[in-house]
């Protein structure tokens, strides 16, 4: 059996991927410990909890995390992969503009710093936020011509 998807689903998918595959690298920093929340461009707060033991970091980093998972819930309902979510319209503009923001607000330490890190990061995070963006368009036209 063939399952064909549009480009929606595709660009839906994709950044639902990159949101899981974040999602799961910041759990992993938690494991990792303070070296790894250092490599990841935690902010310095984080670093410092890490190092201590307190509850900053793992209860921040799973927040971050969670909202990252539930960003590719939101994708993969789009698509149809997973059962239909409450909210799916406004939740998949809300994350295409978070994401996009994301992305530019790095745009001046990038140009400062050159920190190839945060140019990945903000190249990836603009590519997650078009992904929703033009996913999202598509699914509201095809739920108006429905």
């Amino acid at each position: 059996m063939t399952v064909s998807f549009d480009l929606k689903a595709k660009l839906l998918i994709s950044a639902g991927i990159i949101a899981l595959l974040a999602g799961v690298w910041h759990l992993l920093c938690i494991l990792g410990g303070p070296s790894w929340f250092t490599f990841a461009r935690a902010p310095q707060q984080i670093i410092n909890s890490a190092e201590q033991g307190t509850m900053l970091a793992p209860v921040g980093t799973i927040i971050v995390a969670s909202l990252m998972f539930a960003c590719s819930i939101f994708a993969f309902s789009a698509v149809g992969i997973i059962a239909k979510v409450p909210l799916l319209k406004p939740a998949l503009m809300t994350i295409a503009t978070l994401c996009t923001l994301r992305a530019l607000v790095a745009l001046p330490m990038i140009v400062t710093t050159l920190d190839v890190w945060e140019m990945v990061a903000s190249t990836v995070w603009l590519y997650v936020g078009l992904c929703f963006i033009l996913g999202s368009i598509e699914l509201i036209k095809s739920n108006q011509s429905a």
